[in-house]
């Protein structure tokens, strides 16, 4: 499990970072792209590759799905903020746990004890109390395709980071290299695309940010993969885990750090996030 609060803990930092980034007006997908550089070249020093041994076995599937989704899902998610407003998408974001659970069931065969289904229940109920805010959903306009979008966008992405993870042809930190440089280059050419059509001037400033935000957004995929390689028998632990881990410590920081209002019900929720990790934990420990 350690490896699993390491990477909530990275998540939730990319999150404070990203938040930061908007308050000072700064170009967030320019940002994103040059993360996907920073974390390029940390996988290539730190790990070594093996780019031409395994240039033959690589799970190409895989690795050209999410160096598509990685930079594409972010427009989503920023477009469903636009339209739909930050609940909506930051709801749509954590339902999208739907779709890995199932994975881990249906795909990947996983014995769910009860520890962990009183642990799911739970935590679904955290995700929407948690995020509930009632004047916010009834002002939202009701465009629920950027929402969709993103909730089966990052359903998607978990659940094939989890085939990564668990790929024997390739080490992981090798296909985790080439999907850093296919996200990279899918987010540059989105980049061209703003500069000569949208004109939108590229500033140093954003590189900067996009460094802090690189790091850490290796730290979260890797400890993320490690997590999944640590439990490759229980995948639903690492998906509810990291979710409900966000859930708490995302709530934690906006409170401590941002002063964001919280209602009753959304104590409420982290107080059942709190339970469903503890329930999840358990289920690692005992068999029922």
């Amino acid at each position: 499990m350690w490896y699993v609060i390491l990477s909530v803990i990275c998540s939730v930092s990319v999150g404070i970072l990203l938040k930061i980034a908007k308050r000072y007006q700064l170009n967030i997908f320019q940002i994103i792209s040059w993360n996907y550089s920073v974390a390029l070249l940390f996988t290539y020093f730190l790990f070594t590759p093996q780019i031409k041994e395994s240039s033959g076995s690589l799970p190409l599937e895989l690795l050209i799905s999410l160096s598509i989704l990685l930079p594409i899902v972010f427009l989503f998610q920023n477009t469903s903020i636009k339209h739909t407003g930050i609940v909506k998408t930051d709801i749509a974001q954590r339902l999208s746990l739907f779709i890995p659970i199932i994975a881990s069931y249906f795909i990947f065969q996983e014995h769910f004890n009860s520890y962990k289904i009183v642990g799911l229940i739970i935590g679904f109920s955290a995700i929407f109390f948690t995020l509930f805010k009632k004047s916010e959903i009834k002002n939202s306009p009701s465009k629920l395709l950027y929402p969709i979008l993103v909730l089966l966008g990052f359903g998607i992405i978990d659940t094939l980071f989890k085939k990564v993870a668990t790929s024997s042809n390739v080490p992981f930190t090798t296909t985790l290299f080439f999907i850093f440089c296919g996200a990279f280059i899918v987010s540059l050419l989105i980049l061209i695309y703003k500069v000569l059509f949208q004109k939108e001037p590229i500033k140093f400033k954003n590189c900067f940010w996009g460094i802090g935000l690189g790091i850490l957004n290796f730290g979260n995929i890797l400890f993320y993969l490690k997590a999944h390689k640590a439990l490759s028998e229980n995948p639903s632990t690492v998906f509810a885990g990291m979710n409900m881990g966000v859930i708490v410590l995302g709530s934690l920081a906006g409170i401590l750090l941002f002063k964001e209002k919280m209602t009753k019900w959304n104590y409420f929720g982290i107080v059942l996030a709190i339970i469903s990790i503890i329930c999840i934990t358990l289920s690692q420990l005992k068999q029922i």
